[in-house]
């Protein structure tokens, strides 16, 4: 940090007004963005313009004025010294739970895997999932694309049929109704990384670029036991979501435009004035006029809800529901949720055992359930079912991402200039205490 000032200044005169341009370039920014996301037609035409011109006029005003050296070592030094603080407060213990580790079992005599060949846009048949699990001596079970499945039901057969293992490539929703009935008949249940954002699959550790790694917990595997989620009789194994997300995935378009459709709706959120508002109790705390609220099979590290999709959960055998409800009423309860993130008023982190969504008892509810869209009467209740699932999962895999820690300026202050121990604060060694 010091060095970025230090390159300021030596900009002679120009050290402050590279600083106020940057402020006010990166206002009009943020301005641009709001407007963008908050507003429709013309104003949001304007704000992505504004979004888009303002950095490019910031750095034009820096080459004319002759600066823009001083301005981008200034930036490069100042993204340093953020790197080095996040760098010192990350713990040791945070690099261990990036990768869950279980017990080394013997391999499955007769697994049977059923796999979506549309899944993630033709994964299966791109990584050539098929052939390689029947060479490791496992049944597949390959869906078909042009009719419904039962998928519970083709997973209860296969354990009628005797089969010692059940796994899926495919989707969030497919992995979760086939877990309950591997949990159903306590079974190993194996995940391969079919799908198209394979959250589950990243929770656990497993290799999301290359989905036949997965299979190798066929030969040598560990088992994990871990938590399933139940949302009214339904299994899930990351999230429901109730509210403004849940109601845009009930949307036809979505399927075939995510980022349009909730584009369209985000105005209406971020002004607060889109879908019905809900109240819910986690445990025996109330949560009253929620816009949004996310339910997961054990809470995330980084509860961001601007940033849900890179999100992670460290561990999924804690035995508690991750719970984030928003609340934004209004553009300045907007600005507060993206400024200041999970320690914004508009939001609700924490956890429970129990999670009841309210309404008119036997009216109906939109909900998304690991991203599928359903509707469900209410009461909806979440729970959990504690190391109920027995998942499979390669020794050998990447582990999950470490989130960056949030940054703490006290922790980095006491860390940069610690506090000399007081005389006989059990120092063995302080010639003080002799």
């Amino acid at each position: 940090m010091g060095g970025a000032c230090a390159a300021l200044l030596t900009a002679l005169g120009s050290g402050m007004l590279i600083l106020l341009s940057g402020v006010v370039g990166l206002a009009a920014t943020a301005a641009g963005v709001w407007w963008f996301l908050a507003h429709r037609g013309p104003v949001r035409v304007f704000g992505a313009i504004l979004a888009v011109a303002a950095p490019l006029t910031t750095l034009g005003l820096y080459v004319s004025w002759g600066v823009w050296v001083n301005a981008l070592v200034a930036l490069g030094l100042w993204g340093v010294a953020l790197s080095c603080a996040r760098a010192a407060l990350r713990r040791p213990e945070d690099e261990r739970k990036a990768l869950m580790r279980g017990e080394r079992v013997p391999p499955p005599r007769r697994p049977v895997l059923i796999m979506n060949p549309k899944s993630g846009g033709g994964k299966v048949a791109r990584f050539g999932l098929v052939e390689r699990a029947e060479a490791l001596g496992a049944r597949v079970i390959l869906l078909d694309p042009s009719a419904p499945a039962d998928v519970g039901g083709l997973a209860r057969k296969a354990v009628a049929e005797g089969a010692d293992l059940l796994g899926v490539a495919g989707g969030d929703g497919t992995q979760a109704l086939v877990a309950a009935v591997a949990a159903e008949h306590d079974l190993p249940f194996l995940v391969i990384s079919a799908g198209t954002r394979n959250h589950f699959a990243m929770d656990l550790g497993l290799d999301r670029t290359d989905p036949s790694r997965c299979l190798d917990a066929l030969t040598d595997g560990e088992e994990l036991r871990i938590d399933l989620g139940d949302v009214a009789g339904r299994p899930f194994v990351n999230t429901v979501s109730f509210g403004v997300y849940a109601d845009v995935v009930q949307r036809p378009e979505y399927r075939d435009d995510k980022a349009g459709t909730a584009l369209d709706v985000l105005p209406d959120l971020l002004q607060g004035g889109f879908g019905d508002r809900l109240d819910a109790t986690a445990d025996s705390l109330p949560l009253t006029g929620q816009q949004a609220l996310l339910v997961s099979n054990n809470p995330y590290a980084a509860p961001d809800p601007l940033g849900t999709v890179a999100a992670r959960r460290t561990r999924l055998d804690g035995g508690e529901l991750g719970v984030i409800g928003i609340r934004v009423d209004g553009a300045a309860q907007a600005a507060e949720l993206a400024v200041l993130g999970n320690r914004a008023t508009g939001l609700k982190v924490l956890t429970a055992r129990r999670v009841e969504v309210g309404g008119v008892p036997g009216a109906t509810i939109s909900v998304a359930v690991d991203g599928e869209a359903l509707t469900l009467p209410t009461p909806v209740v979440c729970t959990l079912r504690p190391r109920a699932l027995r998942v499979l999962v390669p020794r050998d895999r990447p582990g999950s991402p470490v989130p960056p820690p949030p940054l703490d300026w006290r922790r980095l202050t006491r860390l940069a200039f610690p506090e000399e121990p007081a005389a006989g604060d059990g120092n063995p060694w302080d010639p003080r205490t002799s």
